[in-house]
């Protein structure tokens, strides 16, 4: 998992890079592009092309038109802030995915989980800062408001994929992805898509290489650890992120952004730990 967040901290660093020079439709288009010729070989490599097409199509269309909202999004977000900040509001989605289980998956949510869950959203009024000085300045822009659409879509995209995950294989579901964001973002990209330079060659060679050395390193990540235990390191993506604006681009988080990034963690990490209380116990009682 740590591997996975390092991978994709430094696609994000490509993608905020790209967001300068390139619109963001066209930028999860070569997301996917770049991405494709990897995974197909990947496919290959585990011998998973009998299982790519008995899928259940309505969930993959699902998760790959979210797939490019998310890209879109959270592009359009680090290309007005840092990337700290935008880590700090798509921290929210894990918060999502817990309310999101109760009417799609029909999970029981204990009450103490709605109030970690409460309190993870002051955290997001606290990051977001919605004064007036924020109106024209803060978080509460564009960018921040992009950084939660792309969390929500993640959400979403992320309790989808537990439904496939039931009856999918996991190669189907990263190629139905990258294939879907390919095709699909580069259709909507087509009309205004601007010529790649020659320069930015490396760029989309780096963007291939993390963008899917993280899908790997994370598939691997919950197929070989329990999901309670694995999901807290996805919260070292805020060093990450706080390095890398201070290496590339000499910017750190402001203070209120702290302190959200604390309360939005700390009700994280409080819903997966209680989440393996309750596991433990269930099968303690059923193994005593």
């Amino acid at each position: 998992m740590l591997l996975a967040v390092a991978c994709f901290a430094l696609m994000d660093a490509v993608l905020k890079t790209l967001s300068t020079r390139y619109p963001v439709l066209q930028i999860a288009a070569l997301r996917g592009m770049t991405a494709l010729p990897l995974v197909l070989l990947y496919v290959t490599w585990r011998r998973a092309w009998p299982s790519l097409l008995r899928i259940r199509w309505p969930l993959h269309l699902l998760r790959g038109g979210l797939g490019i909202v998310m890209l879109s999004l959270f592009t359009l977000s680090v290309r007005h802030l840092p990337l700290s900040a935008s880590y700090t509001l798509f921290f929210v989605a894990p918060l999502l995915i817990t309310v999101l289980s109760v009417p799609v998956l029909g999970e029981r949510v204990p009450r103490a989980h709605w109030w970690a869950i409460g309190v993870g959203f002051v955290g997001v009024l606290i990051a977001l800062r919605p004064d007036s000085q924020a109106l024209s300045s803060g978080l509460v822009t564009i960018g921040g408001l992009a950084a939660l659409g792309a969390a929500l879509c993640y959400a979403v995209a992320a309790v989808s994929g537990r439904l496939l995950s039931r009856t999918d294989s996991s190669e189907s579901m990263v190629f139905s992805m990258m294939l879907l964001v390919a095709l699909g973002a580069g259709a909507l990209a087509a009309p205004g898509w601007v010529g790649v330079a020659p320069t930015d060659a490396w760029l989309l060679l780096a963007l291939a290489v993390t963008g899917f050395g993280g899908q790997l390193a994370i598939t691997e990540a919950f197929r070989h650890g329990q999901a309670s235990a694995v999901a807290p390191f996805e919260y070292s993506a805020l060093a990450w992120g706080v390095g890398l604006d201070w290496l590339i681009w000499q910017s750190l988080p402001a203070s209120h952004t702290w302190l959200g990034a604390s309360i939005i963690i700390g009700s994280g990490l409080y819903l997966i730990r209680h989440e393996r209380r309750i596991t433990q116990a269930h099968a303690n009682a059923q193994h005593p």
